[in-house]
Formats: structure tokens, C-alpha cells, sequence
């Protein structure tokens, strides 16, 4: 099932959009609160032996509470509900009074005084509708939740960590929890701060069955499902031509590891042939470190662009180490008006761009073509500011993936993949083990396998982010992670079975390692 990410207001529409197809609002409720209580249940088993305790605040999210409250009063377990103001809507006051009736006739394993730590905390305070700092009992209780982590509960929060922004993910004080249950869809706050989230789950509330207006606009979410549906596979008897070949175009004097890695990608992706083109005092130290991979010389003769490139490679990656100097806008130049294969143009083949998009444009001439900058390398081709990049993260690269008719991976946390037909994705793989030089670049070359394979640059961009990043995730540290590590980690990010998710659970996001 697709998993669309939401702002606060998009994620309010699409309720809006089931409530007014006649499933009753108090019904969502019901399946957020039993959902959530059932995944809790599943994770937290051994530890509800000590009980939970539910914080409530007063509207629908601290309704959900209570229907967790009462999901597992009736399944035994010790509940106590912490009211940190009194329920105020009508379906969170029904479902109070609702809970209150099970917890005082259900048998409680363990019962649950203020003198214990409970096993499982439930943040039920705050929802995706609240805006700004929590202020008086709403914030006491966030900090009687955060000392209660602090003292060995485990934290399960409700759509969203109360106190942290459902859009932006912005956050004073608010909730570190150890499992996030969203409902119906991701939160676009919680992929901001996902330090705060924990483990995410996302919730099946019905709400794909009654479409809101919006919902085809909406980010879609990349998984390992996704992917798998899109990864051609490699038949026992392929070979290095039906693996198809890659040329890569950068390493300038003094920077010959950025063709490197991106090389190293490739051939950790599944590449047929790598061709690295990098400056001639940097040939020999390529074949040295990527044995594999052709090496050849920079060029401006168009017959050796030909012979090597446009002749020769089924898409290109142009800018790794490459730099900025007259003599490598001129190769670029020369790469782009001599070749028509399928295109990524990462780092310095954007930068030699700067506030000229007009020239890129017409040298794109309707290829299919991957820009993948970070948010400096995107605001110098826009002309635009990086405070503004990241403020508008989700929906700014839209306008340039249209006028150039390309598409557009935007580097982060989370990566932003805008199509020239409207279409965008989320990929929210990845660690600050990505933070380092060096990361895009083995980012470029899994990209270009992918388009050489498919030629289809939306597929290239989904597929690269989502892999990139899960290998990051599976060297398991931050600290002393290398990017050798991510390379070595590529085979099992692209092999490793797809776990199954147990109803209503719909999507998961691993806690990020610190």
C-alpha cells in the first residue's frame, strides 16, 4: 500500500476526506487508538509486564490514548491514565468514558501507582494540530515523561512526539520516543527529527479508501517494496553488455577519490562496465584503486568524447571531482552536446551552472536527466538561498524539475526526488554516516547503474536515495563509520530479504543510530 507523507494541514484533509465519505471520526479514533495499542503490544510484550502509563491530553490525540488505555486493560496488562487537562472533544470525552468503564472491570496483571516506573509510557498529550511551545500542565507532563525514559520506561508516542511540529519538525521541548505510531501517513515533521521519533510506524486507518482531493499530489514514500519493484534483475547469463556500461566524467587534479567512489558504486550496484574519465595525472591512481573500471584520460577532441562516451556508455555521470575551472565547463559542455544517453549530473557539473539554467536547459535538450545537488549546490543553480532550500524542502525543487524537464534528487535528511511530471517521493534511508565528502558521490554511482539499466531517471533517483541510505543504516555507528564501510554494505542493502509487516502496520523506519 502506497504511504504518503503529510503536512499538518494534508494530514487533517485526508480525515476530512474519510469523514465526509461516512466513516465517523470517532471510527478513525478507534482504529488509530487499537492499531497503535496492537503494535505496542507486539513490541513492548515482556516490558507491559510492569504496566503503562498514558499520559491524555485534551483533544483527539489524547482520545487515541484512551483507546489505547482500554486496548489494553482488555488484553490485561496494568494501565493507568495520567490526564495532564480533561478530554474537551466529544469523541475523546466517549472514549474516556469508555476506557474508565474496562479499566475498572478488566483483571489487571500488575497494577500501576505513581511510586513505580512503568514499563511502557504512552505520550497521547499533543497531535499533529498543535503549533508552538507546550506551555503549563501540557509541558510538566512532557517532562514527567522524558524523566520516566531517563529512569528505564519506554517511551510510545501517538502520531507525533507531543511537542515536536507535525510540518516543520520543529521543537522546544518535546518528547524523545522510543517508537512513534503515525496514522495513515508519515508525518513530514517526524522525518525532520527523526532523533526524537525513534522506531516510526505508520498506521493503517482507512484512510486510502477514501481518497481526499490531494492525495495524488502528495510525496509518496520510497520502501524496500518500492525498489524491489523497480531493480531489474540480473539473469544468470547476463553479461557485462546486458549489465549495460557507465562512463564517469570528473576527477580533476587533487580530486581523483570522488571518481573513485562514484566507480566503486557502480561496481558495487551491478554495473556491466565502468568507464572513468578523469584528468591524466589522476589515470593511474583510478586503475589503482578501481582495477575493474576503464580509465581513460580528459579529452576535448569530440572524437574522443565520441569513442568513449557517446559511442560507447548506455548513461553518464558528469561532475565528481570535477571542479570549476574554464577547462571543465568546457568538457562538460562538450559531454552534453555530443551525447544523448540518459544523464546524472551531480556536484560540480551543477555548480559550473551557477545562475545559468537557461544554458543547462538547452543542453539537457529533453534527455532523461538526474540533478542530484545538496541544498548549497541547488540554491547557487536557483538562485535562491540555502535557509530557503531547507525551509521549503518539499515542495522547491518542483518548479525546476518542470521548466528543465528533468528530474531532481534533493540530498538530506530526508532526500526530496521531484519528476518534470509533478511526481515526488520521499526517501527517509540513511544516518549522519552520509554526512562526510564523499557520500554524493558514491550516491552518483549507484544513480547512473540504475539509469543505464532502466533509463528512467525517476527510478534511477528513488532507487539510488533508498540504497545509499539503507547502507549507511546497516554500518550500524555514526562515529567511525568510512565510506568503504557504505560501499562494503552496498551487497546486502541490495540482497537483503524484505521482512513482512504485520496489519495494520503499512510502512516502518528504523530508530537512526547516534
Amino acid at each position: 500500500m502506497p504511504v504518503r507523507v503529510v503536512s499538518a494541514a494534508e494530514s487533517a484533509a485526508r480525515d476530512q476526506a474519510a469523514i465526509d465519505t461516512g466513516i465517523p471520526s470517532r471510527t478513525l479514533m478507534q482504529r488509530a487508538g487499537e492499531g497503535a495499542a496492537d503494535a505496542i503490544m507486539r513490541r513492548f510484550g515482556t516490558r507491559l509486564s510492569r504496566g503503562a502509563l498514558v499520559f491524555a491530553g485534551p483533544g483527539n490525540n489524547g482520545g487515541d490514548g484512551w483507546v489505547v488505555a482500554g486496548a489494553l486493560a482488555r488484553a490485561g496488562v496494568g494501565v493507568k491514565v495520567a490526564e495532564a487537562a480533561a478530554a474537551t472533544t466529544a469523541d475523546a470525552i466517549a472514549e474516556r468514558d469508555a476506557a474508565r468503564a474496562v479499566m475498572s472491570a478488566a483483571p489487571m496483571s500488575i497494577p500501576v501507582s505513581e511510586d513505580t516506573v512503568p514499563g511502557v509510557v504512552i505520550d497521547a498529550l499533543l497531535g499533529t494540530g498543535s503549533r508552538g511551545s507546550p506551555r503549563g500542565a501540557i509541558a510538566d507532563a512532557i517532562t514527567r515523561v522524558n524523566q520516566l525514559k531517563l529512569d528505564g520506561s519506554c517511551v510510545a508516542a501517538l502520531d507525533v512526539p507531543s511537542g515536536l511540529d507535525a510540518t516543520t519538525g520543529a521543537h522546544d521541548e518535546c518528547v524523545v520516543a522510543d517508537i512513534t505510531l503515525s496514522f495513515g501517513g508519515v508525518k513530514r515533521g517526524t522525518l525532520l527529527a527523526r532523533d526524537r521519533c525513534g522506531e516510526i510506524l505508520v498506521i493503517d486507518i482507512g484512510l486510502d479508501a477514501a481518497r481526499a482531493p490531494t492525495d495524488g499530489g502528495l510525496p509518496l514514500l520510497v520502501d524496500r517494496s518500492w525498489v524491489a519493484a523497480r531493480v531489474p534483475g540480473l539473469e544468470y547469463d547476463a553479461h557485462k553488455g546486458r549489465r549495460k556500461h557507465l562512463a564517469i566524467v570528473g576527477g580533476a587534479t587533487g580530486m581523483g577519490g570522488a571518481a573513485v567512489l562514484a566507480t566503486r558504486a557502480a561496481l558495487r550496484s551491478g554495473i556491466g562496465l565502468v568507464r572513468a574519465i578523469v584528468s591524466g595525472d589522476n589515470t593511474t591512481a583510478v586503475l589503482l584503486a578501481a582495477p575493474s573500471a576503464l580509465v581513460s584520460a580528459w579529452s576535448s577532441e569530440r572524437q574522443s568524447v565520441g569513442r568513449d562516451i557517446a559511442e560507447w556508455a548506455h548513461a553518464i555521470v558528469v561532475g565528481p571531482g570535477m571542479g570549476r575551472s574554464s577547462q571543465a565547463r568546457e568538457l562538460l559542455t562538450l559531454v552534453l552536446e555530443s551525447s544523448r544517453q540518459p544523464l546524472v549530473l551531480d556536484a560540480d557539473a551543477l555548480n559550473l551552472f551557477e545562475n545559468d539554467v537557461a544554458a543547462l536547459r538547452a543542453l539537457l535538450r529533453g534527455r532523461q536527466a538526474l540533478l542530484t545537488p545538496h541544498p548549497a549546490e541547488f540554491a547557487r543553480l536557483a538562485g535562491t538561498d540555502v535557509k530557503t532550500v531547507l525551509a521549503e524542502r518539499f515542495e522547491i525543487g518542483a518548479a525546476l524539475a518542470v521548466d528543465l524537464g528533468a528530474t531532481i534528487l534533493l540530498k538530506g535528511a530526508p532526500t526530496i526526488i521531484f519528476s518534470p511530471a509533478g511526481e515526488r517521493l520521499v526517501s527517509p534511508r540513511g544516518s549522519a554516516a552520509l554526512g562526510t565528502g564523499g557520500s554524493g558521490d558514491i550516491l552518483a554511482g549507484i544513480a547512473g547503474t540504475l539509469l543505464a539499466q532502466t533509463g528512467d531517471a525517476v527510478t534511477a533517483a528513488g532507487c539510488a536515495a533508498w540504497i545509499h541510505g539503507r547502507a549507511a543504516e546497516l554500518c550500524g555507528y555514526v562515529r567511525g563509520t568510512t565510506l568503504e564501510d557504505v560501499l562494503y554494505a552496498l551487497p546486502r542493502a541490495w540482497n537483503e530479504p524484505e521482512l513482512p509487516l504485520e496489519s495494520p502496520v503499512i510502512a516502518r523506519l528504523p530508530a537512526v543510530p547516534q
